[in-house]
């Protein structure tokens, strides 16, 4: 199955969400209020969030009046143009040029973090690259033996201490062990709660810091995993990541399972922060490198 054909699988729940919006178009009419109200209205039941929303509104109403569509099918052309420019929050691709780079991955619990530094580690294998992880999430049970399992199920190295150990010493010695071994790409696995927001905010300060006086010159991407059903929850969850951990880009899972996966809109609008990935089900190559082009197209397509 091609990129786009599991884009397109994957959005089935949420395409349910937009028959309505295909609807509105049949009756369109350029200067009728009452279109950009419901188109308000749909893209909010959508998940794409009422501030996003609006803004959709807004360039909706500047695109009929600058591109005089008179059509429905026109205006749902338009539609399509302005949701995939509202993707535009930065590059997709990952920023991986130096010896060792290194991703850093953070998120809340029972997000699929885990699960999808199994499988970015399995793809950037395929790609010939040597991969190291590092288990710096030593708070949650079992969380360094699941990362073992993909370690061994991706042809990845790992490095990991006793649960309880301090997680920046876990930074510290696999990147260590990366310069030794000659690793061309780091993805450190770090705690999704603590026992509060400050404790876990500071945690990953303290590991940032650790990767900038040891890796001082390397490529890092930090990417936050979402979890695609829970929604306006997630971008609460982003906001407050971003806010000290400087978020290069977003991870959303789990979009094979929700009608919510208009909270992609919401994510680049609000957080004008790129979405890199998206993962569509349970497989080893259902991480897709996320495009806009196609996520939207699939989106209308029947």
């Amino acid at each position: 199955m091609g990129f786009f054909d599991k884009i397109f699988s994957g959005l089935s729940k949420t395409r349910k969400n937009m028959v309505e919006l295909e609807e509105l178009f049949q009756d369109y009419q350029p200067d009728d209020e009452g279109f950009y109200e419901e188109l308000e209205e749909l893209l909010v039941m959508a998940d794409v969030g009422a501030a996003t929303a609006k803004e959709v509104d807004y360039r909706m109403r500047r695109a009929t009046w600058e591109d005089r569509y008179r059509k429905g099918s026109e205006a749902r052309q338009g539609l399509i143009k302005v949701l995939t420019k509202l993707l535009d929050a930065g590059s997709t691709e990952l920023k991986l040029d130096t010896k060792p780079s290194v991703i850093l991955m953070v998120g809340v619990n029972g997000v699929g973090k885990t699960t999808t530094i199994g499988k970015l580690a399995h793809q950037l294998r395929q790609q010939g690259k040597k991969v190291l992880l590092v288990a710096g999430d030593t708070f949650r049970a079992a969380a360094a033996e699941q990362l073992e399992i993909w370690a061994q199920r991706s042809g990845s190295e790992l490095v990991r201490h006793d649960e309880g150990s301090d997680p920046a010493s876990v930074v510290y010695d696999g990147i260590c062990a990366a310069k030794a071994r000659g690793a061309d790409v780091i993805i450190i696995d770090t705690a999704g709660r603590l026992h509060n927001k400050a404790n876990l905010m500071n945690e990953l300060a303290k590991i940032r810091r650790i990767i900038d006086r040891e890796l001082p010159e390397a490529d890092v991407e930090t990417l936050m995993v979402l979890d695609a059903t829970t929604g306006q929850n997630g971008l609460i969850q982003a906001k407050q990541f971003l806010e000290t951990s400087g978020l290069t880009g977003i991870v959303l899972t789990k979009l094979d399972g929700t009608a919510k996966g208009g909270i992609v809109f919401a994510i680049a609008n609000e957080l004008k922060l790129p979405v890199k990935y998206v993962g569509v089900g349970e497989g080893m190559d259902d991480l897709i490198p996320f495009e806009a082009e196609n996520f939207v197209t699939a989106l209308f397509k029947a």
